[in-house]
């Protein structure tokens, strides 16, 4: 038996899952780790806790199914989150700074005068999502960074490459076009580091990860973990990921994924798509040509659910919300906007703020759970709006969703109803992961790609039922209360 394991390295935990032939998860284990938020909107992790956490996985997962049967291991990972360390002892120079901290806000202002550049050359916007400005936060504010950099003592990576590293002693400084494209480092049109972009950030090449396809040779892990090494034959950003997994290269195919933000994608092929305010981003590479895509890039998704449990104390768990949801016959005018980090897509505002409006004496933690839900609707249907004005020859059926969040049935239905779109959920939600094992396994032999495909099963179709005017009131309301949500800081 041949087995493809998938490291899917998150924003708020790890996770290994082992994939059989057929698609079928044979183990999966799951650790979360510890979010530092050491000022208002400033977000970290420790990077060796997040290395700790994916070999506790990955111990699981081996002490489950034996190592033999284990062919090769697919990376995929949240994107855009910086972590600088020495080459020589390990040691990360500090926290990792996550896609989501808005520290570099004032920086960007202050760069205002490039972001016609940036956006030309990366597609992407100057904004403290990505990772330049958190790299430059680094090298300028943490004592003897610069020094070390000078000695070339110092390496960059995401999360992708930090593992990456770890789990080859070293060996291996590498990333993929899917996540060196969102370091805001990256020109998409001639696929490699930009050096204007690199001038302006004030960052040296050399601290940077060599950039493979996204099927390739990544090394392997070494012996000295489970006695037998085992190559590492892809990695890929996690949104990139589920996009592969479902929707491969259909053009104009459309994915969201409800994790700790929300991410939606379309496939583009060779064509970088016209957008305003949406991402332009590499997919993936593979056997050296590149693909494209479009995202919109929402902050606050499930972290908001998370937020109910663990801030607010309302929920205990995540899968109370459905249950609360349907007990109101509607959402009673109240709405949140979840700009607990800034807005994203198609906004990108990183000085708003949450709003929770509409509130009476008779509001309930149903209502607010509600609003919740349906707050992770409304910002994906903004995004789909945009792709469909902007590329009306994108000519999209129906949405296919994963991630956590997908498997709540009223969010999945009242989606399919804002939306006026058909929701495709697979019966494998975990498609980042599966996405990565996919790429690992067409490398090892396992299967091709249509191979593959066929393995991705949709398990519930939902359909919209809500009338036009009920959609078009509820959406002017939710607008409304974005705008009260704008430029609050």
């Amino acid at each position: 038996m041949s087995v493809v394991i998938a490291l899917d390295l998150g924003t708020t935990g790890n996770r290994a899952i082992a994939f059989d032939k057929t698609g079928k998860p044979l183990a999966s284990a799951y650790y979360e780790f510890k979010q530092h938020f050491p000022k208002p909107a400033w977000v970290e992790h420790d990077p060796k806790e997040i290395f700790k956490t994916t070999m506790n996985a990955l111990n699981d997962i081996i002490d489950q199914i034996g190592v033999d049967c284990v062919s090769a291991i697919g990376i995929t990972n949240q994107r855009e989150t910086a972590v600088l360390w020495d080459k020589h002892t390990g040691e990360p120079v500090y926290n990792a700074i996550v896609w989501q901290c808005r520290r570099t806000t004032d920086r960007c202002n202050q760069l205002s005068d490039s972001k016609d550049m940036i956006k030309e050359k990366t597609g992407l916007f100057l904004d403290p999502y990505f990772s330049a400005t958190k790299i430059e936060w680094i090298i300028n504010n943490v004592e003897g960074v610069k020094s070390e950099i000078e000695k070339g003592n110092i390496l960059f990576g995401t999360i992708d490459t930090w593992i990456l590293w770890k789990l080859t002693d070293g060996k291996k400084h590498c990333t993929d076009p899917s996540n060196a494209s969102r370091t805001m480092l990256y020109n998409i049109h001639n696929q490699d580091y930009d050096d204007d972009l690199l001038k302006l950030f004030s960052i040296p090449k050399n601290i940077l990860p060599v950039i493979k396809d996204s099927i390739d040779d990544f090394g392997t892990l070494q012996s000295s973990y489970f006695g037998k090494e085992i190559p590492i034959n892809a990695m890929i950003g996690d949104q990139q990921s589920a996009l592969f997994c479902q929707c491969g290269q259909d053009k104009g195919a459309l994915k969201n994924t409800y994790g700790t933000g929300l991410f939606l994608m379309s496939y583009t092929g060779d064509i970088i798509a016209k957008t305003n305010r949406l991402i332009q981003t590499v997919a993936w590479k593979i056997n050296g040509k590149i693909s494209y895509a479009l995202e919109g890039s929402v902050f606050v998704g499930g972290s908001a659910i998370q937020w109910l449990r663990d801030e607010l104390g309302i929920i205990n768990e995540a899968k109370e919300t459905e249950s609360l949801a349907l007990s109101l016959e509607s959402n009673d005018d109240v709405y949140l906007v979840p700009a607990f980090a800034g807005l994203g897509a198609p906004y990108w505002d990183p000085t708003a703020r949450g709003v929770l409006i509409g509130i009476t004496r008779g509001t309930t933690k149903a209502h607010i759970v509600r609003a919740t839900l349906e707050s992770l609707a409304y910002q994906t249907q903004e995004i789909i709006k945009d792709i469909q004005v902007n590329n009306p020859d994108l000519n999209f059926k129906s949405l296919r969703v994963d991630g956590g969040a997908s498997l709540n049935n009223f969010l999945m239905q009242f989606q399919a109803d804002i939306s006026s779109i058909s929701v495709e959920r697979p019966i494998i939600v975990e498609t980042t992961a599966y996405g990565a094992a996919g790429l690992a396994g067409i490398k090892a032999g396992l299967w091709t790609e249509d191979e593959f495909r066929k393995t991705v099963v949709i398990n519930k179709n939902f359909l919209p039922s809500m009338d036009e005017n009920t959609r078009d009131l509820v959406i002017s309301k939710w607008k409304k209360a974005v705008n009260r949500s704008l430029n609050w800081v």
